[in-house]
């Protein structure tokens, strides 16, 4: 019973951690703290579905948590490639 509660209240926190973070996408002062955000946001999503998963007593997410860690992870290197070079993917010509 207490479990619930706090896995719950954790939850919780993680949601309010999300919006504090998506408050930083949008009103960022700079493109590197977007992107900061954004890789936060990632974090704290893999973190809510583990409390969720642990909550329900299933290992269904488990290649959630996975798909959005490979995808958080490609996206973060995409935009650092952008913020640095200006181009995600160069071309020879």
């Amino acid at each position: 019973m207490i479990f619930e509660i706090i896995l719950t209240i954790a939850l919780c926190l993680l949601m309010l951690a999300i919006m504090a973070n998506l408050y930083r996408v949008i009103k960022g002062p700079s493109s590197a703290d977007r992107v900061q955000a954004l890789d936060s946001i990632g974090i704290n999503l893999i973190g809510s579905i583990a409390v969720f998963s642990v909550l329900l007593h299933t290992h269904a997410f488990f290649d959630l948590i996975l798909l959005i860690g490979i995808l958080s992870f490609i996206g973060t290197v995409a935009f650092a490639r952008f913020i640095e070079r200006g181009v995600v993917i160069e071309r020879k010509q």
